[in-house]
């Protein structure tokens, strides 16, 4: 018996740092139990209408509840908008006979939260960030397991179990698949760069990566960009190294196993994956919301595996001060390679399913 329960209720979205995870445990519970009933609970909005079904989940819609903070019309509309939220997640509940519902953060945990606790069924919380959320820290009080991403993160009776990933990064080595990752985008036996703001795209970096790509080319430094759809740009004839723009990579696992060293955000998810693949990393954290992406790669900076930027000082005359020199210098980049793996969790989807066991066992 593989101890999972037969009907598990899933609830994330918005981003792909909420339905990423989300879809990294729905898989490791498949492969436990491929009888499981797995269902994911999101808003029409989110980006998990188009990645759960494309997954071969069903997903059960919510209204989307965003939490003003501020007074204003939003604040007055929110009791009758939660309301219709949690009806319409007991509803999820019932129809799916769920048994545990698992929640990521983000729009549709707190309605999942508050129905399963209405309809007295286990609550599992898992927290991505170094810093909780409001939906989570509200989760908290009434899960019966608590996972989170980061030691440290602030919520009660909390096991550290990593982020769960997709299960071709979790077990990808990069040094394999180098060569077959290259060659499919067009890349070169030379120093590599990921450029990457995420499944949204970062104006920043594609702004000072752009004002660079002849220096960077000029330099011997192939790039891969990831621009973010609709942000894509032409980088135009090259004097030397490929540089490719992509405005999404629906292999990521192949990204990371081209490169040498990375230009990102400092999302959970993003840190998480390089970590687990040992890849370095610049980090430019976000210069909005509350910090936790700076304490995101807190733990990886501190071990030697990346660097942390402010966004402030990302302009073409950095990349070509700061970062070529970084990605030609083969030998900080595999010590810094080193040191990320060294911090890096590639079991957090097993870990954060025996919680969903244990919770189950609980009711």
């Amino acid at each position: 018996m593989s101890g999972v329960p037969g009907s598990v209720l899933l609830a994330g979205g918005g981003t792909a740092g909420h339905v990423s995870p989300l879809l990294a445990l729905a898989d490791c519970l498949r492969r436990r139990d491929p009888d499981v009933r797995v269902t994911a609970l999101g808003t029409a909005q989110g980006l998990e209408a188009r990645l759960v079904p494309e997954r071969g989940y069903p997903m059960l819609e919510v209204p989307r509840v965003p939490f003003p903070r501020r007074p204003g019309a939003a604040l007055l509309r929110l009791p009758g908008n939660l309301r219709r939220a949690v009806a319409a997640a007991e509803e999820a509940i019932e129809s799916t006979g769920a048994e545990v519902v698992v929640g990521f953060g983000g729009f549709v945990a707190s309605p999942a939260y508050l129905a399963a606790r209405r309809r007295k069924v286990p609550v599992v919380v898992h927290e991505q960030n170094a810093r909780p959320g409001l939906a989570n820290r509200l989760g908290a009080r009434v899960a019966a397991e608590v996972g989170v991403t980061f030691p440290g993160t602030s919520l009660p009776g909390a096991t550290v179990t990593g982020m769960p990933l997709r299960h071709e990064i979790a077990t990808l080595d990069r040094a394999a698949h180098r060569a077959e990752a290259r060659e499919r985008f067009g890349l070169t036996d030379a120093p590599t760069l990921l450029v990457t703001g995420g499944s949204l795209g970062a104006a920043r970096l594609n702004a000072a990566f752009a004002g660079a790509v002849h220096e960077l080319s000029a330099a011997g430094v192939q790039v891969l960009h990831v621009t973010g759809a609709g942000k894509e740009f032409d980088p135009g004839p090259v004097p030397g190294a490929p540089y490719v723009v992509l405005p999404y990579c629906d292999r990521m696992d192949l990204a990371y196993a081209a490169a040498d060293l990375v230009v990102a955000r400092a999302g959970a998810n993003t840190v998480c994956e390089l970590t687990a693949v040992g890849l370095p990393a610049v980090y430019v954290p976000l210069p909005v919301g509350n910090g936790e992406q700076r304490l995101n790669a807190a733990h990886v900076v501190e071990a030697g595996g990346g660097l942390l930027v402010d966004d402030a000082a990302v302009d073409p005359a950095w990349v070509g001060s700061a970062v070529v020199p970084l990605v030609t210098d083969t030998g900080r980049v595999a010590a810094m390679a080193t040191a990320a793996a060294s911090v890096g969790e590639r079991g957090g989807d097993e870990l954060l399913a025996d919680l969903v066991v244990r919770a189950a066992g609980r009711r």
